[in-house]
């Protein structure tokens, strides 16, 4: 059976480790000087090369090599038997399937002999923030008072998970990301020592999909090379990835330039149609629109951009403000993100580039032909009529005249031009579609939150202005409690999804709903006595005085509670 080629390939000597210079510089001066710790602390992303290099430190302070420089040398008998996995003095443990306190109180038992064959006996405990909180204190006794023939080597992609006591007792090394060209040098090496034939923007693709993890890029050219009968192209790179062209990229971002929302979402159809993942596609435009705003702000062009497409996109950049650009990086990652567990892949992304296309606040002209925010109005009752006494018999005054006989000074007069109220914008959805896809908005929000779905099913669609809807309760409290911030934006969500536009959510009062009313004072009585009243007269009905109470009213209709007088 043929080895995967990152095991194959990995790394024998501190000189073959890539994008780890620090680390390694580090590792070989305590060698040079002898002072090697007693116990190491390996973090950072997966696929950075922690495992490797702790097995390439027990090889190094084991080797027979009398000349520290070149230790490990691979060729005496310590370094053959840990390459060949046959040294019992190296003992690796996977802490995810070995997190109890009886397993780490094994290690300890195991810990006190001497090695058999090498100089230390070095523990590489992997994942080791998998350890539960018992084992770690028993661990803890081992790290302050270690046998001199032992060395430990801890690696961990969650560091803040382990305990401040064992951190403590271990030196740290953090482990960053490969950068880019590292890893396309690494791989045009591998391609040329197993005979593939990569092309050079196909392993520039890969590297960029590896996201600085150069196990995860071996492993990529591994799967592209059986997939492509040793001959890797760009195309197949896309294929395997599920990732649109440079061409739907570039054509969705000149869409964005020009705020055409209807050709951006026939590119993104498009690329969906041939087989474009949704979520590798957001990345590809938040990675293609952080290269625009970088050089927005005066950046160099980054190094994954092939020079074929560097004018143009130099050319897309100058059409955006930095703003925006920041603004649609941010979006286009958010659907990135929401695309994993959306119902509908693809509407993260639509959303995301209708958002990003259309400006940011509706606008309307100023009298000097310029534009400011249009601000949200609330709905206001009508101005009361005029008073009879004032209107009959007195002809309406021209325009900026008083009538006769007023005073002086004018009472009123009309507005500015900028001032006077503009008509609603249209909107791209109806109260008819939202009403008949009410239901379906409620059972979506049963799925999620059953106490906001009861809230909901006394609300009633009124009205729709531009992309708002009016809801109308007939409690303050439900009105209050939808109004809420996440709950708003859960029911604005779930309208969005229905529908497929960008919806938004405005809760008011129904008219001629009862509120609480207000208190009424306490009458006295009257000293002389009551009225005496017919005895064919039926007695009124005691009042309470909560009977107007909203939160009354809701009790007796909703829960069928009585209401009970002294």
């Amino acid at each position: 059976m043929a080895q995967a080629l990152y095991r194959k390939w990995r790394p024998q000597t501190f000189d073959e480790v890539v994008g780890q210079e620090h680390i390694v510089r580090t590792l070989r001066n305590a060698l040079l000087s002898g002072r090697v710790h007693h116990a190491y602390l390996f973090t950072g992303p997966r696929g950075t090369g922690k495992t490797t290099t702790a097995r390439l430190l027990a090889k190094a302070v084991n080797c027979l090599d009398p000349e520290l420089a070149r230790r490990p040398c691979n060729q005496c008998a310590i370094c053959r038997a840990i390459n060949e996995g046959r040294l019992m003095d190296l003992i690796e443990i996977d802490a995810a399937s070995n997190t109890s306190v009886e397993d780490v109180r094994e290690l300890r038992e195991r810990v006190g002999y001497r090695p058999s064959e090498a100089r230390y006996k070095v523990y590489i405990i992997d994942e080791v923030h998998m350890l539960s909180t018992a084992a770690f204190n028993a661990l803890l006794k081992t790290l302050e008072e270690p046998p001199a023939h032992a060395l430990f080597v801890l690696a961990t992609t969650e560091p803040h998970r382990i305990p401040a006591t064992v951190l403590s007792r271990c030196q740290r090394l953090d482990f960053r990301r490969v950068p880019l060209a590292d890893i396309v040098a690494r791989l045009r090496h591998l391609a040329q020592q197993e005979g593939i034939q990569a092309e050079e923007d196909a392993l520039s693709l890969i590297a960029r999909y590896a996201t600085g993890s150069m196990r995860d890029a071996e492993s990529l050219l591994d799967q592209l090379a059986a997939y492509t009968d040793r001959v890797v192209t760009v195309e197949a790179v896309r294929t395997a990835l599920g990732t649109g062209d440079e061409g739907a990229v570039l054509a969705l971002t000149d869409a964005l330039a020009a705020q055409d929302v209807g050709r951006g979402l026939a590119v993104i159809h498009e690329a969906a149609d041939r087989g474009a993942d949704p979520r590798q596609f957001a990345r590809q435009m938040t990675d293609h629109l952080r290269a625009l705003m970088l050089i927005r702000l005066g950046a160099p062009v980054p190094l994954y951009i092939p020079e074929s497409l560097r004018p143009a996109v130099q050319n897309q950049a100058a059409r955006f403000t930095p703003r925006q650009l920041a603004r649609a990086v941010r979006l286009f990652g958010q659907a990135a993100s929401d695309a994993r567990t959306a119902w509908q892949p693809q509407l993260p992304l639509e959303l995301a580039f209708t958002e990003a296309a259309l400006p940011e606040e509706d606008t309307r002209p100023t009298s000097a032909g310029q534009q400011e925010p249009s601000p949200r109005r609330e709905p206001t009752a009508p101005p009361p009529a005029p008073s009879p006494a004032r209107t009959v018999g007195r002809p309406a005054a021209p325009s900026g005249r008083p009538s006769p006989g007023a005073s002086s000074t004018p009472t009123s007069t009309a507005p500015p031009v900028h001032e006077q109220p503009l008509p609603e914008p249209i909107a791209d959805f109806s109260l008819e579609e939202v009403t008949q896809r009410w239901n379906d908005m409620l059972r979506l929000l049963r799925s999620v939150n059953h106490s906001l779905e009861a809230l909901m099913r006394d609300g009633k669609p009124l009205k729709v202005e531009g992309d708002i809807l009016l809801i109308g309760f007939p409690y303050p409290f439900h009105r209050d409690k939808v109004g809420e911030e996440p709950n708003r934006r859960a029911v604005e969500d779930a309208l969005t999804q229905l529908i497929g536009q960008p919806v938004r959510v405005r809760c008011v009062l129904l008219a001629g709903s009862g509120g609480k009313s207000p208190a009424r004072p306490t009458p006295t009585r009257a000293p002389n006595p009551q009225p005496r009243t017919s005895p064919l007269a039926s007695p009124s009905p005691p009042s309470s005085p909560t009977s107007d109470d909203g939160l009354v009213r809701a009790a007796v209709e909703k829960l069928g509670a009585r209401v009970k007088t002294n």
